[in-house]
């Protein structure tokens, strides 16, 4: 029965009306074919939410088959709420990153604080506790009141959310850029620990079996969040704010808590979150995935709102709701657990042998739809792919070496860059000791998370300087697998696995595609050659306002174990008399580099080479020396040079100073960005055997000056109190955030 107010199929087809939810006319064409009739509007809606980017992939889909997703280590790849990875003993970890960035474009607080509740809830739906979150921002310029306001408010809805639900925000990374102004970049990360026995999946299975719907009430917020998520930004997005969900912390902690003691059930069959497109995907995946259908009465669906129709309660985004599949007959005993939690546990429905999703509403049969036909079968498309004409320009360009004047004020103007400078402000907020397992906070390298009975831990990090792959779209892809690796590396960990969040622009215009499928290629080499397989993630496109793209931006979230805790590795220089040694070789590469936009104010050129051979044999040297206990502190140099990386190096230090000599060019040797480059300290009674162990250069020694001092082929070219550069530093970001502007 169709609501009155409803427009009945064939005004439906007649007014296109379709095309408003995002479908194509092709594609409305292909689902009238498919039904062997005209869609009702439910229907119309079901597919308009499983056949937008945000749920099927259909533009990205060719793309991301090239992806590396298997390995001796891996139990869960893509297609499940999250990956898997064993870590030995029967155990493993369990990680996933996704987006959540036109949400926070329109509604920062809730956009960012829903971001992090579904990815909590992706993981959990896998049977993990979660242990650890951590995230990757893009913003506009702090100068303009609407980037901090966005930054401000995203920062507080992680925090908010996080906080709340007692999980330990561990790590990140920002970068600030003004193609981010109208559309920033809202990426969160969770990884989970899991018993292997306790794996569980999205699947419905056994005919006859129960579907039951757990958790918080459904309401009206979210309606077409997914298809919100697939269409680019404008001034008309103002008015789609009731797209954006409402997250509660504290009833999916009772949610949390309620699967986990679930996961534990033998009655459960399958466990999926009500993410994107709600009670429409959760059903109809699970059916699809287990080769079944499922039948709903939407009259049993909890509803927190009067007069919902068949069609809000199916498209609803609204938070903290979990479907599950149950054994017949074991259903009281599903509705008590939950009711120990204060949670609603109904059954709303049956897996059927038939592969149709069947709703009822009132009496009526509101919807009738292939399961097959939502889900698996969502239509894929080619697009086509134009290499832009700005590429081929920066490809073109000789190496220019921006001039400077005076290296002190450089170094200080850098570390003042909000990309570079110190996120303290941010992490602050973040309650990153809760539950007691993190044994390095915000700050270093790699965030690291003790596995607690054992002698384990795990390293986690996000990286991605869109800068390079803006420049270079595969080179930038090989860099950003590339640093996620060394951050964990530098950390003591072994490289295991990534997930990703594909951020791009417009896939129908050729050069965003093209940016995607070079993007890709460049991560899919790196993730073969450092065997660090790709175990799931997401994508997405059309982050446009009015036309205007954000860099391309794949966003690569890497976990790393920790063999032992002893290995564990900080980037802070410990003690005055120590070594600091520099890995690999530094080439005059500025190209995407902060010297570069702090000098001319732009990027352009090529992006730093890498090659991916020696990037691997210098992270496997430097981890066997780590291993071996001659390293006392390990860090990447990445945006700002050998410079940068040294002076953070000392920022954590109490009291230390360096003295450095560097040769060559000298601006080269203190800016440049090539990549594959550490700096490392040792004790001097290791010298021997790690110079032994590992190709790396001498270039000074820790001090207890408290001063950074660089020779530079007999001249003195920085001489600055480690005080001075760490208020600069620290400084920046509170600064701005101050300022008016």
């Amino acid at each position: 029965m169709l609501s009155l107010l409803e427009p009945t199929p064939e005004l439906i087809k007649e007014r296109k009306i379709y095309a408003e939810m995002g479908v194509s006319d092709e594609e409305f064409a292909t689902i009238e074919k498919l039904l062997g009739r005209l869609p009702n509007y439910t229907e119309i809606g079901l597919f308009s939410v499983m056949w937008s980017e945000h749920c099927s992939y259909k533009n990205s889909k060719p793309v991301l088959r090239k992806f590396p997703t298997t390995g001796e280590r891996v139990l869960q790849g893509p297609g499940e709420g999250a990956g898997i990875v064993d870590i030995g003993d029967q155990q493993a970890v369990v990680f996933k990153m996704e987006s959540h960035n036109h949400p926070s474009a329109i509604e920062p607080y809730q956009g960012a604080a829903t971001g992090v509740g579904g990815i909590i809830r992706d993981v959990f739906s896998m049977g993990a506790r979660p242990i650890a979150l951590l995230n990757s921002l893009r913003f506009g310029e702090l100068q303009t009141a609407r980037g901090r306001y966005l930054f401000e408010e995203v920062v507080a809805g992680i925090a908010g959310y996080g906080n709340c639900i007692g999980i330990p925000t561990v790590g990140g990374e920002i970068q600030f850029d003004p193609c981010y102004e109208g559309n920033p970049l809202v990426n969160a990360m969770c990884v989970g620990l899991i018993n292997h026995e306790d794996i569980k999946k999205g699947q419905a299975h056994g005919a006859g079996n129960t579907v039951m719907y757990v958790g918080a009430a459904t309401g009206r917020d979210g309606i077409h969040g997914a298809t919100f998520a697939s269409e680019e930004l404008s001034e008309e997005s103002e008015a789609k704010r009731p797209a954006v969900q409402v997250g509660d912390p504290f009833m999916e902690k009772l949610l949390l808590e309620a699967c986990l003691e679930l996961v534990k059930c033998d009655a459960l069959v399958g466990i999926q979150d009500m993410g994107a497109a709600g009670l429409t995907s959760s059903s109809a995946e699970m059916a699809s995935k287990a080769g079944m259908g499922i039948e709903m009465n939407l009259d049993f669906v909890p509803q927190r709102e009067t007069g919902m129709t068949a069609y809000e309660m199916m498209l609803s985004e609204s938070q903290e709701r979990m479907l599950i599949v149950v054994e017949k007959g074991r259903e009281q005993e599903i509705v008590d657990l939950f009711k120990k939690y204060d949670l609603a546990a109904v059954a709303v429905g049956t897996v059927t042998d038939d592969k149709m999703l069947r709703l009822f509403h009132k009496g009526e049969v509101v919807a009738e739809v292939p399961v097959d036909a939502l889900a698996e079968d969502a239509p894929v498309y080619h697009k086509p792919s134009e290499e832009p004409a700005y590429f081929a320009e920066f490809q073109g360009m000789t190496v220019e070496t921006p001039a400077v004047d005076s290296y002190e004020e450089t170094l200080l103007a850098l570390l003042k860059q909000p990309t570079i400078a110190s996120k303290e402000w941010v992490y602050d907020q973040y309650d990153y000791q809760v539950r007691t397992n993190t044994v390095v906070t915000p700050g270093s390298d790699a965030a690291v998370v003790r596995v607690r009975g054992t002698k384990k831990a795990l390293a986690m990090t996000t990286d991605c300087n869109s800068r390079y792959i803006y420049l270079d779209p595969e080179t930038g892809g090989k860099i950003a697998v590339a640093e996620a690796a060394r951050n964990i590396v530098c950390s003591g960990a072994e490289p295991l696995a990534i997930t990703d969040c594909l951020n791009f622009g417009n896939p129908e215009k050729p050069e965003i595609f093209w940016q995607i499928e070079k993007s890709v290629d460049g991560m899919s080499e790196a993730c073969r050659v450092l065997q660090t397989p790709v175990i799931g993630g997401n994508v997405s496109l059309y982050n446009e306002r009015s036309g205007d793209a954000v860099y391309p931006t794949p966003t690569v979230g890497m976990v790393g174990l920790v063999h032992d805790l002893k290995h564990v590795t900080t980037q802070e220089f410990k003690q005055a008399g120590d070594l600091i040694y520099l890995l690999g070789e530094t080439r005059a590469e500025f190209g995407g580099s902060e010297l570069q936009k702090l000098v001319h104010g732009r990027i352009f050129g090529p992006a730093p080479a890498i090659d991916l051979d020696e990037e691997a044999r210098r992270q496997a040297q430097l981890l066997q020396a780590i291993y071996e206990g001659l390293v006392r502190s390990a860090h990447d140099v990445a945006e700002g040079g050998l410079s940068v990386a040294v002076a953070e190096a000392l920022f954590g230090a109490q009291k230390l100073g360096a003295d450095i000599a560097v040769s060559g060019e000298a601006t080269t040797a203190l800016f440049a960005e090539s990549q594959s480059r550490f700096v490392v300290s040792v004790k001097p009674e290791n010298q021997a055997a790690f110079e032994q162990l590992v190709e790396a250069t001498l270039i000074g020694n820790v001090t207890n000056t408290g001063r950074f001092v660089v020779q530079h082929e007999g001249t003195e070219l920085v001489n600055l109190p480690v005080a001075e550069l760490k208020t600069a530093w620290k400084g920046a970001i509170p600064c701005l955030l101050k300022s008016k502007g």
